[in-house]
């Protein structure tokens, strides 16, 4: 399969349109219509949806035009890596990270990093574990920094020096915000936001002995911004963990961490069986020679 078919299918998936597609690849309309049936009959699947006056993709174009996307971008990289100059590092490193306080860290040390080798691009990830464990298993992330517990046997991992605690995020001025610490008790009484990580609401309601059969459950997520809205309102309540607002640095809303305290670690995951390239490699170095130092705080 010819790279240059993949960016004639995806400049007709773009436009919708074969003459617009046409114009923008400065090649004929005949001719960009022969390849892209060319390219169905070689993937045996039709992916446009011609009854329309626009063409639509069909489920499997979809399906393409993400694996076509992602192709066209490990490609572009792989030529980058291919090409390193002798003195100067080059390259792009696929870096993704938990919103916690070791995301803060770890910007940190993208920076410094960049300022000793300024031709290294980064691509950053935000997500939660599943997202960012997909990611890294299908080889469109280099590292990841995860929080704890990882299933760790399929990965080669760094221990983190960076630690998070476990509590709920509420607004700043309600009743609850003045407590020193939540119990069990308090979380019956609230309406929640849950993780949608069921290994991570199980860890929690290890440590706090939870019966979460009792705990009024209104949503559940992955990433905080949009749950955040849903606290302003002053309706919920979110279990998370203190990094969310050290980063935001809301002043409307509040942490109160847990009683019993609910510590959580963090690590840095890349594919076993799998040769780095020169740049995620000589960043992941510098991440480990950072780590076994003072983990960096914001006032670094």
């Amino acid at each position: 399969m010819d790279t240059r078919v993949l960016k004639y299918f995806l400049t007709v998936a773009h436009t919708n349109n074969i003459t617009k597609a046409a114009e923008q690849l400065h090649i004929t309309q005949p001719t960009l219509s022969r390849q892209i049936m060319d390219l169905e009959h070689e993937l045996d699947v039709p992916l446009f949806d011609r009854s329309q006056r626009r063409l639509q993709l069909t489920k499997a174009g979809v399906l393409f035009q993400q694996r076509a996307t992602t192709m066209l971008q490990l490609l572009d990289q792989t030529k980058d890596d291919l090409h390193q100059h002798e003195k100067e590092l080059v390259g792009t490193v696929n870096l993704g990270c938990a919103v916690s306080a070791a995301s803060i860290a770890l910007m940190k040390l993208v920076d410094r990093f960049q300022a000793t080798h300024p031709a290294v691009r980064f691509n950053i990830f935000d997500g939660d574990g599943d997202i960012l464990r997909r990611q890294i298993d299908e080889g469109t992330a280099d590292l990841a920094c995860l929080l704890e517990p990882v299933e760790a046997a399929k990965y080669n991992y760094l221990v983190m020096p960076q630690k998070e605690h476990w509590g709920v995020i509420m607004r700043a001025d309600d009743p609850l915000a003045k407590r020193e610490h939540i119990t069990k008790e308090d979380l019956y009484k609230l309406p929640l936001i849950l993780p949608r990580r069921n290994i991570i609401r199980d860890e929690v309601s290890d440590v706090l002995q939870l019966d979460q059969t009792k705990l009024n459950i209104m949503a559940s997520n992955n990433l905080p911004n949009n749950a955040l809205e849903l606290i302003r309102t002053g309706h919920y309540y979110a279990v998370a963990i203190k990094g969310v607002t050290d980063i935001l640095k809301d002043p409307d809303v509040r942490f109160i961490p847990f009683s019993p305290t609910k510590e959580t670690g963090h690590v840095m995951v890349w594919r076993k069986n799998n040769v780095l390239a020169p740049a995620a490699e000589k960043f992941l170095q510098y991440v480990v020679d950072e780590s076994n130092k003072k983990a960096p705080t914001e006032e670094d």
